[in-house]
């Protein structure tokens, strides 16, 4: 058996699907490209594929992973090519690697995000951060299944900048609008903190309310340099490593 990871975006309108329809859709992929996939035992058997801390839905992400297992051999970069060509456009195929490392998810430490504030003149966001970073705890509520859920924001956040969008551009093209670009790091904890929770925290310590929904994309997601603060590539140690028999633990 061989297993393969893999990097895929979600990028334009697509970025509204839900896990669940990037699901069926890469199922179908595997089917289109006759990908000689494993199957679970069992009553019901399905495809052996593990997913990676997805990203919400209404997020756009050039950094999402899962892991397949294979009954025959590929090439990893000719499995990519296939099944991003029967993937739709915007649910791209982008990066493949032969599993060689285990325990994968213990890699996916943190995340950098891009938020894009339109209406929000650069000036307002950088003030909105400075006072979000000098709090020492930055309370926010998040409803859950179990209902509401008050924890810090603030404890997950290594670092948090602000930027001017290009002269015209806004959330999603030229507008001629002030908005403001956040670049966000932060790490993987429990409760996980989201953008969104972020961008409550920034509410709360600063009043700073975009007009209109924040377009947010995650850039990266892996390992977290503790020395530069920046995100580095997960699938590195795969590519790196020599070719072994991988753990039983080594799924995604």
């Amino acid at each position: 058996m061989q297993r393969v990871r893999l990097r895929y975006t979600k990028r334009g309108r697509l970025r509204f699907t839900s896990h669940r329809d990037f699901q069926r859709a890469f199922e179908r992929a595997l089917r289109r490209a006759d990908v000689p996939m494993a199957y679970s035992a069992g009553f019901t058997p399905h495809p052996k594929v593990s997913y990676a801390n997805a990203a919400p839905t209404g997020t756009g992400s050039e950094a999402e992973f899962l892991e397949i297992a294979l009954t025959e051999r590929r090439e990893p970069q000719e499995l990519r090519s296939m099944l991003d060509t029967c993937m739709p456009t915007g649910l791209d195929i982008v990066d493949a690697v032969e599993v060689r490392t285990s325990d994968f998810t213990d890699r996916l430490e943190a995340s950098e995000w891009e938020l894009r504030l339109p209406g929000v003149e650069a000036g307002e966001a950088a003030e909105a951060v400075g006072k979000f970073l000098a709090a020492e705890s930055v309370e926010v509520e998040r409803r859950t299944k179990k209902g509401i859920r008050t924890f810090d924001a603030r404890a997950a956040v290594t670092s948090l900048t602000s930027a001017e969008a290009p002269a015209g551009e806004g959330a999603d093209g030229p507008r001629g609008e002030p908005c403001a670009i956040l670049r966000l790091v932060v790490r993987h904890l429990t409760p996980a903190v989201r953008p969104d929770d972020v961008l409550s925290g920034l509410r709360a310590t600063a009043d700073l309310a975009p007009p209109v929904p924040a377009a947010v994309t995650r850039l990266a997601q892996g390992p977290l340099d503790e020395e530069t603060g920046t995100v580095t590539d997960p699938l590195a140690p795969d590519r790196d490593a020599p070719l072994v028999a991988t753990a039983p633990g080594g799924s995604a």
